[in-house]
């Protein structure tokens, strides 16, 4: 992936931008990164793959609760922080083991919204 530029709002497209970030292209570039830094030289744990989804989940609560949804910051060693950034980490692990695995994210995606949209208001009479 490109360098980044730390900006003000990260959740607003710059519209100028040619460069669209597409499914496919996610899991692509996740995937030949994680590979090129050594995540896959041995065999992996999918349960341990999966709990490290969870530590970012964790780390973007920790954000959150330390900063708001807003705040960004480079960290020491430059490296992007806030909230915004440990959700993309949590998606971008989701994407370098659909690359992994040959899984179709995209079209699990389709499937699943399409079936939300069926679903009755607050199905379960859930809370949250």
């Amino acid at each position: 992936m490109s360098s980044f530029r730390l900006v003000d709002d990260v959740q607003s497209p710059d519209e100028t931008q040619t460069n669209e970030l597409t499914i496919k292209k996610l899991i692509t570039e996740s995937h030949t990164t994680a590979r090129s830094k050594g995540w896959w030289d041995e065999e992996v744990n999918i349960g341990e793959k999966i709990a490290l989804m969870h530590s970012e989940l964790s780390e973007a609560l920790e954000e959150y609760r330390s900063h708001g949804e807003k705040k960004l910051y480079k960290g020491p060693d430059g490296k992007p922080e806030g909230f915004i950034f440990e959700l993309a980490d949590t998606i971008i692990r989701i994407a370098d083991l659909c690359g992994q695995l040959d899984l179709n994210l995209e079209k699990a995606l389709q499937i699943k919204m399409e079936f939300n949209q069926t679903r009755p208001y607050r199905h379960g009479n859930k809370k949250i």
